[in-house]
């Protein structure tokens, strides 16, 4: 093996694995959820106000299943999935945003618009 270990269980990602960091970033998420539904349910904000606050729910959800069920850090051992991870960001949003922009584009091209409207 690369590692030199004969034995997988001693590989450093399979000893950072761990009941407790996997149900705590389950359970972290899980809240997160659960108090974003509620506040769409509830109406508790404006759009706006609710729209932003889903957004740091997510975020913070994101952020704890990256560190607590990926375990990436900034450690030695684990620097080739962080590279991969912030590699990886940049294009998840220009995806997002493209296509945004071509669902929108193809909106503007394909409905008919309304009478007084120019």
């Amino acid at each position: 093996m690369s590692h030199g270990h004969d034995n997988p269980i001693l590989h450093p990602e399979v000893q950072m694995s761990s009941t407790r960091g996997y149900f705590t970033g389950f359970l972290i998420s899980l809240v997160l959820m659960a108090a974003a539904t509620a506040m769409v349910s509830s109406h508790a904000f404006p759009p706006f106000g609710l729209l932003m606050v889903i957004t740091i729910c997510a975020a913070i959800a994101i952020i704890a299943q990256i560190y607590f069920l990926l375990h990436i850090d900034v450690s030695e051992h684990n620097i080739w999935n962080t590279v991969s991870l912030v590699l990886f960001i940049p294009l998840f949003i220009l995806t997002i945003g493209l296509t945004w922009w071509m669902f929108s584009q193809l909106y503007l091209r394909t409905m008919p618009m309304m009478p007084g409207m120019h």
